[in-house]
């Protein structure tokens, strides 16, 4: 039986989420409940307002103990599925740790870290980018468990969409840029690697904690190569690599720092990142584009000038 008061749903949060249709207003329209649900059956008092992401209700609450912890709702979802097997992989090294979890609602209670202090917050963007490739280093160390997203299963069916995509952009030249990553991407497809990978691992995914300094959060976890990790990481902080005034020599810096850290052929990876540019541009096409963002294809020619 549920006792406690319904949560309260930042108006933000309703309205952004909402948006996106039917399905996402009636969960909202569930979450004061679900919430009340889970403070009471994991003996929790909430412990301070709550926060939000995309697709995500994170409260701040004390345990029974009196310990830290957060209370994540969401949607449950093939992506929420596979964030719970990745977080009990990994165990806490170098990600925030999974206290608890309920299958059924995708609802998990994970360790507090301080979301008033991500790492895009270190103003110097190299000891920034050291920190995120030594956190990625040790979470693409772990195999991925039975039952993720394949990256071998995501490659092949963007290359059977690409041909058809590709004609809605304007610019001849950004039509081959973009079979030119599909070619890139069928090269490798036959070797898709078995890593456990974050996928959306960004400055904004790394969170300050106590237990150590800088732990990354919100993975949407899959079986494949480290190479099509590096992406977010070449790309968050735009304005920094376009303030050196040599964007080509700012991207290429960065990917020798990751892949140096993370002890992967170069070739291969540029590869795979180039594979990751080609989901974002068939991500946008399908979202009504008919350009390439200006910094997809900055970096894609960085790395196809290697």
């Amino acid at each position: 039986m549920t006792t406690s008061a319904p949560i309260g749903v930042p108006e933000a949060f309703a309205a952004s989420y909402g948006a996106h249709g039917p399905t996402e207003r009636a969960w909202l329209a569930q979450l004061p409940a679900l919430g009340a649900e889970f403070l009471d059956r994991w003996a929790l008092r909430p412990d301070g307002p709550a926060r939000y992401g995309m697709a995500s209700l994170v409260l701040p609450v004390r345990r029974a103990d009196g310990g830290p912890a957060a209370l994540k709702l969401q949607r449950a979802r093939e992506e929420t599925r596979g964030a719970t097997a990745g977080l009990r992989a990994w165990d806490g090294d170098g990600i925030v740790r999974l206290l608890d979890h309920d299958a059924a609602t995708a609802t998990q209670l994970l360790e507090r870290l301080d979301a008033r202090r991500p790492l895009s917050s270190v103003p110097d963007g190299t000891e920034a980018l050291e920190i995120l490739a030594g956190l990625l280093a040790r979470l693409v160390a772990v195999p991925a468990p039975p039952g993720l997203r394949r990256l071998a299963d995501l490659a092949a069916a963007m290359l059977d969409q690409a041909p058809r995509a590709v004609r809605a952009l304007h610019d001849p030249d950004e039509r081959r840029l973009v079979r030119t990553c599909a070619a890139a991407v069928a090269e490798l497809l036959g070797e898709p690697g078995d890593r456990l990978l974050h996928w959306d691992l960004h400055y904004d995914n790394v969170l300050a904690g106590e237990r150590e300094p800088w732990l990354a959060i919100d993975p949407e976890p899959l079986a494949g190569d480290p190479g099509f990790e590096l992406l977010p990481a070449l790309d968050n902080r735009w304005a920094e690599v376009v303030a050196t005034g040599d964007v080509r020599r700012a991207v290429l810096r960065r990917f020798d720092l990751l892949t140096e850290a993370l002890g992967l052929d170069r070739a291969r990876a540029a590869g795979w990142a180039l594979g990751r540019v080609l989901q974002n541009a068939l991500w946008d096409i399908e979202d009504g584009a008919t350009a390439l963002e200006p910094d997809q294809v900055a970096i894609a020619q960085a790395l196809l000038s290697r």
